[in-house]
């Protein structure tokens, strides 16, 4: 071989090396290279982007390099995290690589994502497999970090401040962004403060993820709004107009939800599931504002080729039959994990005039179909406001007694009179003889150690001291702290929970579960002064630090007696806490019952 010859050679193998790789995108990487893993998978092996069609065009959007910013606002199950994260990263480390973060809400979600999720991608796909060692000590590689070739992966929380101050990264795919904190220690909003960490590279991309939540509070819903908002689009079966698949046009008999079918909103022909699933290869995505530069893309589970639209209906009308109960939990979820839509809060209030019309006369003390009876107190500088309910099937509610105590609570006797109060026995329609099974007293005011040390010595009859606390995500009791003056119980009970559950049972109609019976004899307290008290406070939306949040306050700023709704909810924990089986007996169990214990007792020599 000649010197020029193998000059030549030289050159071709070096430039063969240096030139750009063919033009691939993440779509295409992701059918020719990635495998899913027998952990995260139902049907392992080799990726098929054709068995979730709509997933190409947001995964190409990711690797078009005139795109900086994807967003995706997608119901639950659709593949998100295996599409918009795993298939980014795969991409990146073998075909581009470059510095990754990956941001979770948390940093134990961080970890298992790392654990559960891309470890076994790494191991099952042939092309990644080798280009993280983790089996050297030297490599540097840990659960929240693998390096790489040409760049990093690095899995961080969105609840450290600390994580997100790392070294600067390219990508950035930030996973389920509704479940972020609103600020990472008090550094600021944990987006905000790893997009920093992009500004280096000009190249750079931001990915957003997410199931939306509450409409005003949700991140994901800014994010699309400011989009391009595209809808994922399919043709008609019959004429080939492109449209949305929208739950308004879903037509069903519950009784027979076998045929489940889509009306077309151009040409009204009602078509079948398959015969609309057999156009999803043809789907498409299309822009409500094509001009904007950041690419979002909007899913919801009719889109989807392994969910039945039957499993979609049956979930509804499962969440549809329990808010005519008065728990309107289910439907949120419904709406945000199914048609992959924030759930609009009405800005709950009630009108006390609806309640006072309600009120009907007992003809007893307490009604038959009580089971039990919890109290809440509420603790003023001059006196006691309290509340006997009683509770039966399904936690329906009678208000039994509203009782307000008067007196200097630095004395003795005012506790006296709260102590007779709590401790007497209330005779139920049929005779049977009730007592206090469990009540919640405020400790928060000026006599915190005062109820603390009532409190201790009763604990056997369960009255605990309580302290409330506000916020949305403060769930409605926590487990008791003793770490008091007087070592007492003392609960930590979400207020702002507890008046949004209390409010939806008020409004239930029915009576039944969940629904509040109000009694009309006047000496039991439920004056139109208690209704008004009871309905004194609306739920707003206000925003904290920028960020929009949902708040109780008073509808008029003139009228500040909210004690009703107050005590109301301390009555409601006090259930909770007791956690009584809400199940009556009927007569003939009651007496077999009975006759049973009389049996045992003669057996052995006790009364007959």
């Amino acid at each position: 071989m000649t010197m020029k010859k193998a000059t030549v050679d030289l050159f071709a193998r070096i430039f063969s090396v240096l030139k750009p790789p063919p033009d691939m995108t993440i779509s295409q990487w992701a059918d020719e290279y990635r495998r899913l893993s027998s952990e995260s998978s139902a049907e392992p092996g080799k990726w098929k982007t054709t068995k979730a069609p709509y997933q190409r065009e947001i995964m190409d959007a990711i690797s078009d390099i005139k795109v900086q910013k994807v967003v995706v606002m997608s119901a639950a199950q659709l593949g998100k995290t295996d599409g918009f994260i795993l298939n980014p990263i795969g991409y990146y480390m073998h075909y581009d690589p470059s510095p990754i973060m990956v941001l979770q809400p948390t940093i134990q979600m961080a970890e298992t994502f790392s654990k559960d999720r891309l470890s076994p991608m790494l191991r099952d796909t042939p092309v990644l497999k080798d280009r993280v060692n983790d089996k050297s000590r030297n490599s540097g590689n840990t659960i929240l970090q693998k390096i790489f070739p040409g760049g990093h992966v690095t899995m961080v929380g969105a609840n450290s401040a600390s994580s997100l101050a790392s070294r600067p990264i390219r990508i950035l795919l930030a996973d389920e962004i509704d479940r972020y904190p609103t600020t990472a220690g008090n550094e600021g909003d944990p987006l905000l403060l790893a997009g920093k960490r992009l500004t280096t590279f000009w190249n750079k991309k931001e990915i957003c993820v997410s199931t939306p939540t509450i409409k005003g509070l949700s991140r994901i819903e800014v994010e699309f709004e400011h989009s391009t908002q595209e809808e994922w689009c399919v043709p008609c079966p019959e004429c080939g107009e492109y449209q949305p698949l929208e739950w308004g046009r879903v037509v069903f008999d519950k009784n027979n939800l076998d045929d489940i079918s889509h009306v077309c909103e151009k040409c009204g022909v009602v078509s079948n599931e398959i015969d609309w699933k057999e156009q999803f290869q043809k789907g498409k995505f299309i822009a409500k504002y094509p001009e904007r530069k950041v690419r979002g893309f909007h899913l919801n589970a009719l889109a989807s080729l392994f969910v039945e639209w039957k499993e979609i209906v049956q979930k509804f009308l499962t969440a549809n039959e329990e808010k005519k109960k008065g728990n309107i939990e289910l439907l949120k979820v419904w709406t945000n994990t199914e048609m992959g839509q924030t759930w609009e809060e009405q800005g709950e209030q009630l009108e006390k005039d609806d309640l006072y019309k309600r009120r009907e006369k007992y003809n007893c003390e307490v009604p038959e179909e009580v089971i039990c009876l919890t109290a809440g107190v509420d603790t003023q500088d001059d006196r006691f406001e309290i509340e006997v309910v009683g509770w039966g099937e399904g936690k329906e509610s009678w208000g039994i007694k509203y009782q307000v105590i008067y007196g200097d609570l630095k004395l003795k006797g005012i506790w006296d009179e709260l102590d007779t109060f709590l401790n007497q026995t209330f005779t139920r329609a049929d005779g049977a003889k009730l007592k206090i099974i469990c009540t919640c007293i405020d400790s928060g005011g000026h006599f915190t150690n005062q109820v603390y040390k009532f409190c201790k010595p009763r604990t056997a009859r369960r009255i605990f001291a309580i302290k409330g606390k506000g916020g949305a995500e403060v769930p409605y009791y926590s487990k008791p702290s003793t770490s008091n003056r007087e070592k007492t119980p003392l609960f930590t009970i979400g207020v702002d929970t507890g008046k949004s559950l209390l409010y939806q049972r008020l409004a239930v109609k029915e009576e039944g579960p969940n629904y509040c019976h109000f009694p009309k004899e006047k000496d039991r307290g439920y004056t139109e002064e208690y209704f008004k008290g009871l309905t004194a406070e609306k739920m707003v939306m206000t925003y904290k630090r920028g960020k929009a949040q949902y708040v109780w306050k008073l509808k008029n700023s003139g009228y500040k007696r909210n004690e009703p709704l107050d005590v109301r909810n301390y009555a409601t924990v006090a259930l909770e806490i007791a956690n009584p089986v809400l199940k009556k007996q009927d007569k003939k169990e009651t007496s077999a019952v009975q006759t049973k214990k009389r049996g045992r007792r003669s057996r052995s020599g006790g009364i007959i």
